[in-house]
């Protein structure tokens, strides 16, 4: 088992659910995907994660990794929002994020999560992708200032989380909350079993982190 990704939030929401993936960051350029709908952009992007991921996997001499990189399933994820006719990945700096605050408090957007799973024993890949509404407080200039200078809304596609500092800045969602930290585990499970493998299955298989 195998996340394509260094989020801490999808690698706590896997544990929390019982696996306990390898990681493997995939370090694309994600500028290099472009896309006007954005639910095709999320996908094109975990794609690309997962794709290179097992790219490097299949170089690996073995030993280097734990397991066998012949023999792994592979999780691909990335986020995107949507909002007011716009696409918004992570913001590029500090004041690009304030800017998008300033127009999303009190509004809704929808968060397009993209996923990736590749099984290599087979060769065979399934994506897909979810959308979450997400509804948004009339937050204060002094609130999005605070909340910019943590430096959290940068790391995170769409300014904003709601398993961190930014879950008071989020009145509510209609959706798969999953979705929202960045991966959907309804989702995942119903991709595990179009492979034919039962989610329980899966439960406290163990990775190593690097």
């Amino acid at each position: 088992m195998v996340l394509a990704s260094q989020s801490p939030a999808r690698l706590t929401t896997l544990r929390n659910a019982g696996l306990d993936p390898e990681v493997i960051v995939s370090g694309v350029d994600e500028s290099q995907v472009t896309d006007n709908d954005p639910a095709a952009l999320s996908v094109a992007l975990a794609k690309l994660k997962a794709e290179a991921v097992a790219g490097q996997l299949a170089a690996q001499a073995p030993g280097q990794i734990s397991g066998n990189p012949t023999d792994a399933y592979i999780i691909g994820c990335d986020s995107v929002l949507a909002f007011d006719g716009e696409i918004y990945g992570k913001p590029e700096n500090a004041e690009t994020a304030v800017r998008r605050w300033q127009l999303m408090r009190g509004s809704t957007g929808v968060l397009h999560t993209g996923h990736c799973l590749i099984d290599t024993s087979s060769g065979r890949s399934l994506a897909r992708s979810t959308e979450t509404i997400v509804h948004f407080a009339s937050i204060s200039d002094a609130e999005i200032a605070d909340y910019v200078a943590t430096g959290e809304p940068l790391q995170v596609a769409g300014a904003f989380t709601i398993d961190g500092l930014g879950g008071p800045f989020v009145t509510g969602i209609e959706g798969d909350p999953h979705t929202v930290v960045g991966i959907g585990l309804p989702m995942l499970r119903d991709m595990f079993a179009e492979l034919g493998v039962c989610w329980t299955d899966l439960w406290h298989r163990t990775g190593t982190e690097r």
